[in-house]
Order: C-alpha cells, then sequence, then structure tokens
C-alpha cells in the first residue's frame, strides 16, 4: 500500500500544483499525467482542468492544518463528501488490479484527482502519523508540498523560496543597521 501511495502521491501531488496553477492549459496537464503513467487517448477539455483546479482547492486545505486531528478530520470529511466506495478495478483487464475511490473507471477527471489524491494522503498520515504534507512558508509563494522522507521537516516546497526567504532575511538585517 505504500508503493501505491508514494506513486499516486507523486502523480497526485504534480497534478494538484499543476491543476491549481490558474495558467494551466490541457496540454500541460495531459503532460503530467501521461508523465505518471496515463496511458491511451486522454480527452481532456479546458472544463475539465477547470473542475481539477477547483478540486485541488479543496485538497489544498489538508495542507493548512498543522496538526494530525485535523488533517484527519478534513481528510475524512472530503472523503465523505466527494467519493465513492473503496473498490477494487481492472480498468477492464487492461491494468492490474488496483484500489479506486472514484465512483466509476470512466469518471470526472476531477472527481479522480480529489478521490486518489485523498487516498494517498490518508494513507501517509496513516503510516507516518503526521501530517502529509503542508504550505509553502514563503510569503512570496502559494504551493503547497508533500512533506514525507527523513531529514528536519521542511517549510518550504523547494530549495528556490527557502533562498529567497533566506536572502530576504538577511537583506532586511543589514538594511536595518
Amino acid at each position: 500500500m505504500r508503493a501505491l501511495a508514494d506513486a499516486e502521491q507523486d502523480r497526485g501531488g504534480d497534478q494538484q500544483g499543476r491543476a491549481a496553477d490558474d495558467d494551466a492549459d490541457t496540454d500541460a496537464v495531459v503532460g503530467v499525467l501521461r508523465a505518471y503513467g496515463e496511458t491511451g487517448p486522454l480527452a481532456l477539455t479546458p472544463e475539465d482542468v477547470t473542475a481539477m483546479r477547483a478540486a485541488a482547492g479543496l485538497l489544498r486545505e489538508v495542507f493548512t492544518h498543522e496538526g494530525v486531528d485535523e488533517v484527519a478530520g478534513t481528510l475524512n470529511r472530503l472523503l465523505r463528501e466527494h467519493t465513492g466506495p473503496l473498490r477494487l478495478t481492472a480498468h477492464g483487464g487492461g491494468t492490474p488490479w488496483h484500489p479506486h475511490l472514484d465512483r466509476d473507471d470512466d469518471g470526472p477527471w476531477d472527481e479522480w484527482l480529489l478521490a486518489s489524491s485523498c487516498m494517498a494522503l490518508a494513507v501517509l498520515l496513516w503510516d507516518h502519523q503526521r501530517p502529509p504534507g503542508r504550505a509553502c512558508a514563503s510569503h512570496a509563494c502559494g504551493d503547497v508540498f508533500i512533506a514525507h522522507g527523513s531529514g528536519p521537516e521542511r517549510r518550504y516546497c523547494s530549495r528556490r523560496c527557502a533562498t529567497r526567504e533566506r536572502v530576504a532575511a538577511h537583506r532586511r538585517t543589514h538594511a536595518a543597521r
């Protein structure tokens, strides 16, 4: 289950970021889906991307909580309100059997994004017993990120944001002198 969570988290995390991007076009979103293993024809429309953007907005709340109890509560609410029952599918024999929480194999993309992301985030919370991610601490950034792995807890989504904040703090310190 952990490997599934990692794969879904990677794909869903990139997709959440791309879908939440106001400038994301259909080709860019299809590119992320392809990069993470989607095969066959992808009939993604601009309306699908807009709906995925709304789903990513719902998921963003998971990353704004500091405590595991609040994250679990938010995930439980999203699972209850926006997903179907847990089921196994092989997509008509085209893939190995795997779990789904969306209501149908041919369901809308936004439902898939929300359901698969909730499942991956729930498994990460379950596995680590801590929030699976957070919002970037940089005031100039609106991104969220998955915070798994060893080492100290991350505050920034990227080295770029961390460096930008460090440089800004340095400049503030030296400007005050």
